[in-house]
């Protein structure tokens, strides 16, 4: 499976700025914001089980990786979110373009956008959440 990392630092406006679930967790344990906006954080949502089969002395089962990138655009003094919005659709437009249709030239799938949704808007940040998978395969010799 590929790591998005690189490729949502790929993102100009992101480039140096994205950082790991635990980078996230530590922030979030003292209540506190990304020093640098917009920032984004890589995060492991799991993965999908699909359909199994299996054969004499092979296990195959197809599953779906899940990764979440949580962009963070400040917001501060924007009663309406119009400037934050503005900011943020064309970052949203840049990770999924950086990130959808990209696969390992040996690997099993290509990453595909799930879904997006704005998380928060507090504290004087908008947080919008992209969710991606990308399809992969168990083979387990038995």
């Amino acid at each position: 499976m590929t790591d998005l990392d690189p490729l949502v630092a790929s993102v100009p406006a992101l480039a140096g700025r994205v950082h790991s679930a635990a980078k996230l967790s530590e922030l979030m344990r003292n209540n506190a914001l990304p020093q640098v906006c917009p920032a984004a954080f890589v995060l492991p949502l799991g993965l999908r089980g699909g359909r199994a089969d299996a054969v004499t002395g092979l296990f195959r089962q197809e599953i779906e990786w899940l990764e979440g990138v949580l962009l963070v655009v400040r917001a501060a003094g924007d009663a309406t979110g119009a400037k934050a919005k503005a900011e943020l659709r064309p970052l949203i437009d840049a990770v999924i373009a950086a990130i959808a249709g990209w696969g390992e030239p040996d690997g099993f799938g290509t990453w595909v956008l799930r879904k997006g949704e704005l998380v928060s808007l507090s504290a004087g940040t908008l947080t919008y959440q992209l969710d991606f998978a990308i399809d992969d395969q168990l083979r387990i010799a038995r």
